[in-house]
C-alpha cells in the first residue's frame, strides 16, 4: 500500500468514552509508575519491580515465601520476577533457597538489610503515591 492509498483509506471511529477511559487509565500508571521508578532509583538505588517485590514480600509476614506464590501475587511476569530476586539477592536484600521437599520449587527470604531498604524506600513510595496520584 502506498503512502497515496494509505491516506485515502477511511479513518477509525473517534474513540469512545471507554477507549477514552482506558487511555487515561494507561496515562495515569506511566506517570506515577516513572515518578516511583525515578525517586526509588534517586534516593534508594532499587527500581520500582524490587521495590514492589520487596513490599509483597514484607505483606506476606513470612520467613520463606514459594517463588511461585510470590509470581500470582504480583503484577510481574515470571521472568521480570526472577530477574528483580535475581538483582535483589546480588543486592543482599533477599537470599534464595531451594525446597528440600520438592526440587523445582525455591523460597525467596528478606534479610535484615532488605527489611531496612524496605523500610526507608517504603516512605519514599507512599510519598510519591500522595503527590501522583
Amino acid at each position: 500500500m502506498t503512502k497515496a492509498s494509505t491516506a485515502s483509506a477511511p479513518r477509525a471511529a473517534a474513540p469512545t468514552a471507554l477507549v477514552g477511559k482506558w487511555r487515561e487509565l494507561l496515562d495515569k500508571h506511566a506517570t506515577v509508575s516513572c515518578a516511583l521508578e525515578k525517586e526509588l532509583q534517586q534516593r534508594h538505588r532499587i527500581g520500582l519491580s524490587e521495590f514492589e517485590t520487596l513490599d509483597r514480600l514484607i505483606d506476606a509476614d513470612c520467613e520463606t515465601y514459594r517463588m511461585s506464590d510470590l509470581a500470582a501475587d504480583i503484577y510481574l511476569s515470571q521472568s521480570a520476577l526472577s530477574r528483580a530476586v535475581a538483582r535483589l539477592e546480588r543486592d543482599g536484600l533477599v537470599s534464595r533457597s531451594m525446597c528440600s521437599d520438592d526440587r523445582r520449587a525455591i523460597f525467596v527470604c528478606l534479610t535484615d538489610q532488605g527489611r531496612t531498604v524496605h523500610a526507608e524506600s517504603a516512605r519514599t513510595h507512599r510519598e510519591i503515591l500522595e503527590a501522583t496520584l
